[in-house]
């Protein structure tokens, strides 16, 4: 089976219809992206490799994602540690930082310094939607990812990627490649760069959307909200 992608543009187009259609609300699907985001955090780094997980959270859709499984993480008994240099003023993401403050969940702006002290780091600045230049201070934070050795899960794309063309040729994230990518949905083209593990995750489309767009729903698990494949598609 050869692994079905979706372009950027059709990406946002599912989604409007998830919420047209589809009737879900952007905290709905967030919620569910970031629960799946969480199952391949505990899949790629167990408790057991080390509790601390850094969330390096950008000012979108994707930053959301990465609040969402911080709160989970913590919940399956991590420490997570919350990178969020441009909050949103939108009130969905102000209320997903306000779960984490009453967890007691610390939020830093040294993004070089916290990563010296944590086990794994949740790529969650920029996702399919990103396009134009990075602007500080997300290169530098963009960086320290690819440049350091503890593991990394990336959100839908390693920032900084194109999403039909990968890795850009030079700058930030031109060597960057995650230990994991979690592609939500439905992966993008970026995948065919990827040397590290893929998962699948966000088990909420409904077929007929799957049919508009000529996708195919994973063969999920029990109550797993994730799916790892293989670099044909296939499930591990």
């Amino acid at each position: 089976m050869v692994l079905k992608t979706i372009s950027a543009a059709n990406a946002t187009a599912l989604d409007k219809d998830l919420m047209g259609v589809g009737a879900y609300s952007l905290d709905q699907l967030m919620e569910l992206a970031g629960l799946s985001v969480s199952q391949a955090v505990y899949k790629v780094h167990p408790p057991s490799k080390g509790t601390k997980v850094l969330v390096a959270c950008g000012p979108g859709n994707n930053g959301g994602d990465g609040l969402v499984a911080a709160r989970h993480l913590w919940h399956y008994g991590y420490k997570p540690t919350i990178c969020y240099p441009k909050q949103s003023k939108n009130e969905i993401y102000q209320r997903l930082a306000i779960q984490l403050k009453h967890l007691q969940v610390p939020f830093v702006d040294d993004f070089a310094s916290a990563l010296k002290d944590t086990d794994h780091v949740v790529d969650a600045i920029f996702g399919f939607s990103f396009s134009g230049e990075v602007r500080e201070p997300f290169p530098s934070m963009i960086e320290a990812m690819e440049k350091t050795d503890v593991t990394v899960t990336s959100i839908d794309a390693p920032s900084s990627w194109n999403i039909e063309s990968g890795p850009p040729e030079s700058g930030s994230g031109s060597s960057f490649q995650p230990t994991a990518l979690v592609s939500l949905t439905a992966p993008k083209p970026l995948v065919k760069f990827l040397k590290g593990r893929h998962f699948i995750g966000g088990r909420f489309l409904p077929p007929s959307v799957a049919e508009k767009y000529d996708l195919d729903i994973p063969p999920y698990s029990g109550i797993d909200q994730i799916v790892e494949v293989d670099k044909s598609g296939q499930k591990l």
